[in-house]
């Protein structure tokens, strides 16, 4: 992982305007108060027997507790957030709020700090849709309060 790269890509996250509209980007999906960005992609796991994943998924924590390190020296130390409360709410058919919602099916914790002077949230969390396909270290900016 190039942390370097992904510091310029969180930086310009958070000084990026939020769109009126969902849509794709260049870096991932944006909407209505929020941007998400893949910082870093693994490759599949389909013809894996099991441990390339289990060492990927411990690269990623590394890389994300990387990150995390570099910008807890810019913000201070992270709040880490579950997001299964969020998912178990949402699937009880609850409203929740979007990033978080969204979120909360792939990705199962944050790291999360309250950006200063601004009422944006950033967050880094791992990403895996199903155990075969790719992780992803996403980097999430928002305006909107974590549930």
């Amino acid at each position: 992982m190039d942390i370097a790269q992904c510091l310029t890509l969180i930086d310009l996250l958070c000084a990026r305007e939020f769109p009126a509209a969902h849509g794709r980007t260049e870096h991932g999906e944006s909407g209505p108060g929020y941007h998400v960005a893949a910082l870093q992609t693994s490759e599949d796991f389909w013809d894996d027997d099991g441990s390339t994943r289990e060492e990927t998924a411990a690269q990623y924590e590394a890389d994300r507790d990387g990150l995390a390190q570099r910008l807890g020296d810019r913000w201070g130390p992270p709040h880490h957030v579950s997001l299964y409360s969020v998912l178990d709410r949402t699937l009880a058919g609850e409203d929740m709020p979007e990033p978080w919602a969204g979120l909360s099916g792939h990705v199962p914790d944050v790291h999360l700090w309250q950006l200063p002077r601004t009422d944006r949230w950033l967050a880094l969390g791992i990403s895996q849709w199903d155990k075969e396909l790719p992780f992803q270290l996403l980097g999430i900016v928002t305006e909107t309060d974590p549930p």
